[in-house]
């Protein structure tokens, strides 16, 4: 890989990243949220009959809030991981160019002195 494409790599796991992490609050405090005015026990008259144990309590939601809480951890689970690779990436590219850098400088030094 080339040194010009390390910014791009760089970015581009930044790009994943942030969002992911985002995403990953977005949902803590969706959860958190839904675990506060959700019923504890099923409403079928609202069409709350869908559980979910949210940190050891069950509370009963919609289809609906059950796919976008579903959705929404996914999503951010997904991104953040593809951040991490790209980044993990990103990061043994950059030890490798830096490593040679202090090769070439090394060799430079020797035959120089």
């Amino acid at each position: 890989m080339q040194d010009s494409q390390l910014p791009k790599l760089r970015g581009l796991s930044l790009f994943f990243l942030l969002p992911g992490l985002a995403g990953l609050v977005l949902s803590a405090i969706l959860s958190t949220h839904y675990l506060s005015i959700l019923p504890r026990s099923p409403v079928p008259e609202d069409m709350r009959m869908t559980p979910r144990n949210i940190d050891g309590t069950i509370v009963y939601q919609t289809e609906k809030e059950d796919r976008l809480l579903d959705l929404a951890e996914g999503a951010s689970v997904g991104f953040f991981l593809v951040g991490s690779i790209v980044g993990v990436v990103y990061l043994e590219k950059h030890s490798d160019m830096m490593a040679r850098r202090a090769e070439n400088e090394k060799r430079a030094n020797h035959y120089a002195g």
